[in-house]
């Protein structure tokens, strides 16, 4: 497989200093600052920073070197190199301490990762599931080579092959409780985009995966897959409860964990940063 070398970046609480050889998850510069030093730096060494410059058709890559300049005494980016292999160092959720692989698939690499929250009762916030970001490494690339407009809601209308990966958390979490809540968020999802007049049906065809026979403890894990062609599989621990075509419905799901009201906006921040930072490779 080929090593494509890049800032691996996710958003992190501020940490001690760490070794040289410590996990790349573990990063102790926030990821916006982090980022933008590692795509700048790269700019740099290629000697590009000067036609960059005079690009403003890459507003993330200008923006990363205007940061450089102004923190140029104050910071040193850190890289990592990240392998499209089964090997490559997971990445860790820090709130909750959830992991997830860095590569799915042998060929989808994680973005971004981020918590969902409910509160219950109005009172307290309880953690949900904890949820990786994930994107086929040759579309993401072919993607970014044609985009023009906003990196999120680009990728969330693209025909990129995408994986939401989520690790539950909450060990009282039933499926009927996933049901209901995709039934609420996903509904309004679908109503925001214009699903039109099939919507009841859309969203009642996808919840109806969703079977009380299903048990999903804590650990977990249920994957929701945009394929190319719009279409989105559901897979329970590894077992697949069903498959829709729809760009609607797509675009509905993704939109809840990296749209402008996303579940966490560190998520949207992490795919964000690091689409950005593969812009310069």
């Amino acid at each position: 497989m080929v090593s494509f070398r890049f800032p691996f970046l996710f958003s992190q609480p501020p940490r001690p200093p760490l070794s040289a050889t410590a996990d790349v998850s573990s990063r102790s510069f926030s990821a916006t600052t982090t980022a933008a030093l590692s795509v700048a730096a790269a700019l740099s060494v290629a000697g590009a920073g000067v036609a960059l410059s005079q690009n403003s058709d890459n507003p993330f890559l200008q923006w990363a070197l205007n940061l450089l300049a102004s923190n140029r005494n104050g910071f040193n980016p850190m890289w990592g190199s990240l392998s499209l292999t089964a090997n490559s160092s997971p990445v860790t959720e820090s709130r909750t301490g959830t992991s997830f692989p860095a590569v799915l698939k042998d060929s989808q690499r994680l973005l971004g990762i981020g918590l969902r929250r409910k509160a219950v009762l109005g009172l307290k916030n309880i953690d949900v599931y904890a949820y990786g970001v994930y994107a086929d490494d040759s579309d993401v690339k072919k993607f970014l080579s044609e985009k023009k407009g906003d990196l999120s809601d680009d990728l969330m209308e693209s025909d990129v092959s995408m994986t939401i990966r989520l690790q539950i958390v909450y060990g009282r979490l039933s499926i009927r409780s996933v049901r209901s809540a995709f039934q609420e968020s996903v509904g309004s999802r679908l109503n925001k985009f214009g699903g039109g007049s099939d919507n009841k049906e859309l969203l009642q065809r996808f919840t109806s995966q969703f079977k009380d026979e299903y048990k999903i403890p804590k650990g977990s894990i249920i994957d929701l897959c945009r394929e190319r062609g719009y279409v989105l599989r559901t897979m329970i621990d590894g077992e697949e409860v069903g498959s829709i075509q729809s760009k609607v419905l797509c675009r509905s799901i993704l939109d809840l964990y990296i749209g402008n009201e996303s579940f966490d906006s560190k998520a949207k921040e992490d795919v964000e940063l690091n689409l950005a930072s593969l812009l310069g490779k």
